[in-house]
């Protein structure tokens, strides 16, 4: 029962670091929606600016031009994902990266969830450039679906290497 109850508290603390992601993410947005029309925008260094994005697809805008019916079916995979996740954080909460990573992800891809479902679309706000080249916008979900993603393969590496 007591090792029952200890890997339910860290599963707990995982879920924690997902809704601290997911809030930090939201309130972002939100700032964001509330002081910038689309496409405005405002140069915060010699590489960086805020603009307001609408994004109808994936990363990389991967669908964006589809018919519409890239919101439902990111809304399905975005709601699966965060189910498998949730399961894979129950049975591996004890290990640590692993179970960092699937947190990232997790807040990261539910906070995009909320926003299909609120807008229709992701709001992206980050926007790295160099000279004329610029980075597609992101936002702090991307950034944690990103880091959590980095976390899963140096993970595995390891394991691998272990084992190995």
């Amino acid at each position: 029962m007591a090792r029952t109850s200890r890997s339910g508290s860290v599963m707990l603390r995982w879920l924690g670091l997902a809704l601290l992601i997911l809030i930090c993410d939201q309130f972002s947005k939100l700032l964001i929606v509330g002081l910038y029309g689309p496409g405005e925008h405002t140069p915060v260094s010699g590489f960086l600016n805020i603009v307001r994005v609408h994004n109808n697809g994936a990363a990389f805008s991967f669908l964006a031009s589809a018919s519409g019916w890239q919101r439902w079916f990111f809304i399905v995979l975005g709601s699966v994902a965060a189910v498998l996740i949730i399961w894979l954080l129950r049975s591996h909460s004890a290990q640590k990266l692993f179970a960092f990573a699937l947190a990232c992800i997790l807040g990261g891809a539910l906070g995009n969830v909320i926003d299909r479902l609120n807008y229709g679309y992701v709001v992206d706000f980050l926007d790295f450039y160099w000279r004329n080249w610029h980075f597609p916008a992101f936002n702090l979900a991307d950034s944690a679906i990103t880091l959590g993603t980095a976390c899963l393969i140096l993970d595995e590496l390891r394991r691998v290497r272990r084992s190995g």
